[in-house]
């Protein structure tokens, strides 16, 4: 079964990536590494000098500056912000800084090249880390958009903000009397819930019900959130997604998510939620068939909710 994150929300340049220069000089690289030539502190937007002799073959992680929050872990929900560029270069490929928002991501659910899932764990919370990453732990023999192949990565990172994720939605279960309806199971065990399909034809109008509905914040167009699903075909009950399938969650911020019943399901429903979703192809991927999507498919998501960044 193969993940259709790339077809749900607007692809970011990279994998995971970074940025340009201001402000105070550091002059001294640690051990050798690149050193911050303006833009020091945590929270500005650094400059990056370019590497000198050959790049280590292992991955480097150096604090520049010590957070006092708490320790990453895997499967934190995380934000930060980042400037990337190759060890042989003096011009970023990318970076969030310009952007004006943090980059969010689940932190060991391989959102991110493994150079970043391997070098971010145990960092604190308001730490500026710089990350020297080997190609086999960034993008390869392959390369990606500028990025050469075989390329050598230099990352600033600063750690803004962590999340602990629960392992399932959990709330008051709301009754599904609707018999032309699916049901969804309602265990809080962190696994799949079972989800029951009616006989009969699907409804032509996006529907969006709680099954476990929780008293969180609700959700918002601009919010970011993190969540477990299931995803079926309605024809045939066949499954074609699943994050449970993969032990990992996925991470959507709402204002790049291109399926627009996905997003006018969730906008609006309760973080801690489970949510039952029933998109109508003119909602979904319409007349357009996606990889074992089949043209004009009703689509029935179940969503847990876990936490919003």
């Amino acid at each position: 079964m193969r993940r259709l994150a790339g077809l749900l929300v607007v692809p970011l340049l990279l994998l995971s990536t970074a940025a340009c220069g201001d402000d105070k000089a550091s002059d001294s690289a640690s051990e050798g590494n690149p050193a911050i030539t303006a833009g020091a502190k945590f929270g500005e937007k650094p400059t990056l000098a370019k590497g000198e002799g050959d790049p280590p073959k292992e991955l480097k992680t150096d604090v520049i500056s010590e957070g006092d929050g708490a320790k990453l872990k895997n499967g934190d929900a995380i934000q930060v912000n980042y400037l990337g560029q190759a060890w042989n270069s003096t011009k970023p490929f990318d970076n969030s800084f310009d952007k004006g928002q943090p980059f969010d991501l689940t932190l060991g659910a391989g959102m991110v090249i493994q150079g970043w899932d391997k070098g971010l764990v145990g960092q604190k919370v308001g730490s500026r880390v710089q990350l020297v990453i080997p190609p086999d732990l960034a993008y390869g023999e392959q390369g990606q958009g500028d990025i050469k192949p075989n390329s050598t990565l230099v990352f600033v990172v600063d750690v803004v903000k962590a999340t602990q994720v629960p392992k399932s939605a959990e709330g008051t279960p709301v009754a599904q009397d609707n018999i032309d309806l699916p049901k969804v199971g309602t265990n809080t065990d962190g696994k799949a819930p079972k989800i029951t399909f009616p006989k009969g034809n699907p409804p032509k109008k996006l529907v969006s019900n709680y099954v476990l509905e929780s008293d969180g914040d609700v959700i918002k167009e601009s919010d970011s959130i993190v969540v477990n699903y299931e995803a079926y075909l309605w024809k045939g009950a066949k499954k074609f997604d699943s994050t449970y399938d993969t032990g990992k969650t996925a991470t959507f911020p709402l204002a790049q998510i291109t399926v627009k019943g996905l997003k006018n399901g969730l906008v609006g429903k309760k973080v801690g939620s489970r949510v039952l979703l029933v998109i109508p192809p003119d909602q979904a991927f319409g007349k357009e068939a996606q990889q074992t999507i089949p043209a004009n498919s009703t689509l029935v998501w179940s969503v847990d909710i876990l936490t919003k960044m």
